[in-house]
């Protein structure tokens, strides 16, 4: 059987010229970077060269880059580390319902130690507005984090809207950008975001690996306690093999970006078509016009996702219904129950799609089919 993975917005497979490029440094090139003896400086080197490529693809500066084991690390040290350093400026702090559970659950303990969270409720097609942001915006408010794009409908929230009402404001501007880096082109600095969270293996880089953005002058305080690698900021001997993994992912990402949206559109329209033109029932979940180009959320009407990924799964399609960190939960997922509410069908029904390296249309229309085919059999039974 020919298998067909359409779920790269939980991981992506790594790219070939990513592991060869990490080979040597996992067998020849060993060093600790904090040596000084010619293997640690070997090892620091590459540290430097790759920070640098980081910092390039968001128009930061390399002392901006903190190296941390992925994005659920990084929304936390954010979160976190602006929090315990502000603390003195007020214990305000706004979010959204629709963040990954690397942020909501993160500012649900800082709740039980005294901060106050608002969370935005988001309209239909799961965005939050400027100006739902500007009226709970406080004098105490130290920290306003929004992620850029959806991780389960794709949707992008007006984030250079956000940056520029918090221009004047001592709240700090965190984005977890896990789903948009690499997928869309992100300047910090015109962006006027303060802290930015990535992951590797989103961008067919090394699981266990990301990094955090924070601009120059931000306070923040260390959540890992040790060294002074990173600046002081993240404590631990930094993993080599994968800081060169993510750069050389991070250089494919950036020289294909332009092809790869126009990939992932042309799936989605094929995707699409083939439901149309087989006449079955669907809803799109999301913005049509602001949305990541490599996801789609689909609801099937009169159809359950369970049934829906189990028979898909026998066919040789891994698809998903939401976040891949809450694949194991019976819970309904809170993205489409902050969208349509807890008794709409959708949250029940709904599939997401995401492409990505190895794809091909032709594997799209097969894909395509097979769920025409099992929503035909699950919405006669």
């Amino acid at each position: 059987m020919e298998h067909v993975y359409l779920d790269h917005a939980a991981t992506s497979p790594m790219h070939p010229e990513v592991a060869e490029a990490m080979l040597p440094y996992m067998t020849e090139i060993f060093g600790n970077p904090s040596s000084i003896h010619s293997f640690g400086r070997q090892a620091r080197h590459a540290l430097d060269v790759a920070r640098r490529t980081l910092a390039n693809s968001i128009s930061a500066r390399e002392s901006e880059i903190i190296f941390t084991s992925g994005g659920t690390e990084a929304d936390n040290l954010a979160i976190l580390g602006v929090a315990a350093a502000n603390s003195h400026k007020g214990k305000h702090i706004i979010t959204t319902e629709i963040e990954h559970h690397a942020v909501l659950h993160v500012c649900e303990r800082l709740e039980k130690q005294g901060y106050e969270v608002s969370y935005l409720p988001v309209n239909e097609y799961g965005q939050v507005t400027v100006e739902q942001v500007q009226q709970a915006l406080r004098d105490d408010t130290i920290l306003v984090t929004i992620m850029y794009g959806n991780n389960e409908v794709g949707t992008i929230q007006p984030i250079s809207k956000i940056g520029e009402l918090l221009r004047d404001h001592q709240a700090y501007f965190h984005t977890d950008a896990v789903q948009a880096y690499g997928t869309l082109s992100i300047d910090v600095n015109s962006l006027y975001i303060d802290l930015l969270s990535v992951s590797g293996h989103k961008i067919n880089g090394p699981k266990g690996f990301g990094f955090l953005y924070v601009k120059q002058g931000t306070l923040l305080e260390p959540i890992f306690y040790g060294g002074e690698q990173e600046k002081k900021r993240r404590a631990g001997t930094e993993n080599i093999a994968s800081a060169v993994g993510m750069a050389k992912a991070v250089e494919l990402s950036q020289q294909t970006m332009q092809e790869r949206t126009g990939f992932y559109q042309a799936c989605k329209k094929k995707l699409l078509a083939t439901f149309d033109a087989a006449g079955i029932a669907y809803e799109i979940n999301g913005s049509h016009n602001e949305s990541l180009p490599h996801i789609l959320n689909v609801a099937f009407p009169k159809t359950r996702v369970e049934a829906m990924l189990v028979n898909l799964d026998l066919a040789g399609i891994a698809v998903s219904s939401g976040s891949a960190c809450t694949a194991g939960s019976i819970e309904p997922s809170h993205v489409l129950v902050a969208m349509f509410g807890k008794n709409s069908e959708r949250i029940l029904s709904s599939i997401r799609f995401s492409f990505g390296l190895h794809n091909s249309l032709d594997e799209i229309e097969r894909a395509a089919n097979e769920v025409v085919s099992v929503v035909r059999r699950l919405v006669t039974v």
